[in-house]
């Protein structure tokens, strides 16, 4: 039940941030390994982005990828939220006199989202490819020409075969490690300090909605330069073997981008991600421990 209810609660997030993904990942593909003030700029800031894509491809186009991001959010959060629960629930992540520990909880996330991202990584794939692809005049990055989930899952099996379709599955994990890793640390540790402080009424929903905004704040921080380069290992043209022809794995991506686009390269479309993450950060662990809070209270 906890998996499933950590499912749900990613899904529920997810209706509302995606489109904040589209951007996202349309703006970390921007200016590919360029240096900056040589190319183009379709997108100049996150409400110019939903305004161009709008216009150019349609509002329809910021749903791009809604179905594998739904597959996915579910996948990787039902095992990571649920895996990260059942530890809580067992007591594992604290310490003899009862507090938690933030080393274990940090280590409880990252091990967690590592489980859920490897599975999930084909269908995080797919997600990126399909969220890329835009009309001529707009579109940045390589352009795959998928026609949906899963007849791009399909010809990428048949092509290159498990080996392709987990293709950037390691270099996508250090994301997900620092990211969960952050996230539920940050998350358990702000709850556990509001509770303690008994700002708000015991069981309130505050507690879970500012616990969550201090994570999105920290998860944001610490994870789009990791989430750049994932997006880039991702999206990046194959040969005929299905390996990659722009980097050869995530310390070359991140040496590429840093050398020739500089920090801020490294940080590209965080205002997206910012508005995206913190969102979905919110909702997703909002939702989880409502979910959670309501099972436990009728399950007795």
């Amino acid at each position: 039940m906890d998996f499933l209810m950590s499912g749900v609660a990613a899904c529920g997030a997810c209706l509302f941030t995606n489109p904040l993904e589209v951007v996202k990942t349309r703006m970390q593909l921007q200016g590919e390994l360029q240096s900056p003030g040589t190319y183009q700029r379709h997108y100049r800031n996150v409400f110019h982005a939903f305004i161009t894509i709008g216009k150019v491809d349609g509002l329809a186009a910021l749903q791009k990828g809604l179905a594998p991001a739904l597959l996915y959010q579910f996948l990787m959060n039902g095992i990571r939220l649920g895996t990260y629960g059942l530890a809580e629930a067992g007591g594992y992540l604290h310490t003899a006199e009862g507090t938690l520990s933030p080393s274990r909880s940090a280590a409880a996330g990252g091990l967690a989202g590592v489980m859920g991202a490897y599975l999930g990584s084909p269908i995080y794939m797919v997600k990126t490819h399909l969220q890329a692809q835009a009309a001529s005049e707009i579109a940045v990055g390589y352009q795959y020409k998928h026609r949906g989930m899963f007849q791009a899952l399909t010809e990428i099996g048949q092509k290159h075969g498990l080996v392709g379709l987990w293709r950037g599955a390691i270099g996508g994990l250090p994301r997900v490690v620092v990211g969960s890793s952050t996230q539920l640390c940050t998350f358990s540790s702000t709850k556990d300090l509001l509770t303690q402080w008994e700002i708000f009424p015991p069981q309130s929903w505050k507690v879970a909605l500012v616990a969550a905004m201090v994570s999105g704040i920290a998860v944001v921080l610490a994870m789009t330069p990791f989430d750049v380069v994932s997006t880039r290992l991702y999206n990046q043209p194959t040969d005929v073997q299905g390996k990659g022809l722009m980097y050869r794995g995530i310390l070359d991506a991140l040496l590429q981008t840093a050398r020739t686009e500089g920090i801020f390269g490294m940080y590209k479309g965080i205002g997206a991600s910012y508005f995206r993450l913190g969102p979905h950060t919110i909702l997703s662990l909002f939702f989880w421990d409502q979910l959670r809070n309501l099972y436990y209270t009728y399950s007795k």
